[in-house]
């Protein structure tokens, strides 16, 4: 298990939460990537081969940061979403591999057809 952050900070209007480690290394990850990321099975489904893609959540913002003990945070999404929990071990993944995680995403994302705009902004283009 990794070691506990030591410091979290959600900076509202860009929406990107700081996550400073005790080894001096700082991502910077918004909060659509850790929404798009979340272990929740509303995202990663109920077995192998079930995740569900998300999309349409650029812009997505976090209301809270809640914690689970000593080793994890529960983030509170202002689309409702609440049910995944981020221990340290996995935010530090999340970290280290952003440009390996997000590409998946992009690239996910163009196979289905989808896009990273919420619905109501694809539709005002149409």
């Amino acid at each position: 298990m990794s070691q506990a952050p030591t410091a979290l900070n959600y900076r509202r209007v860009d929406t990107e939460l700081d996550i400073t480690w005790p080894d001096g290394t700082v991502h910077r990850l918004s909060a659509e990537y850790l929404r798009v990321h979340s272990r929740s099975a509303e995202v990663r489904g109920h077995g192998a081969g079930q995740a569900i893609l998300q999309h349409g959540k650029r812009g997505v913002g976090i209301n809270a940061i809640e914690p689970v003990g000593r080793y994890a945070v529960r983030l509170v999404f202002d689309d409702g979403h609440d049910s995944g929990l981020y221990d340290w071990g996995y935010l530090r993944e999340l970290g280290d591999r952003f440009d390996d995680h997000w590409q998946a995403y992009l690239d996910a994302l163009a196979a289905a057809g989808k896009s990273r705009e919420p619905m109501f902004i694809q539709a005002k283009q149409l």
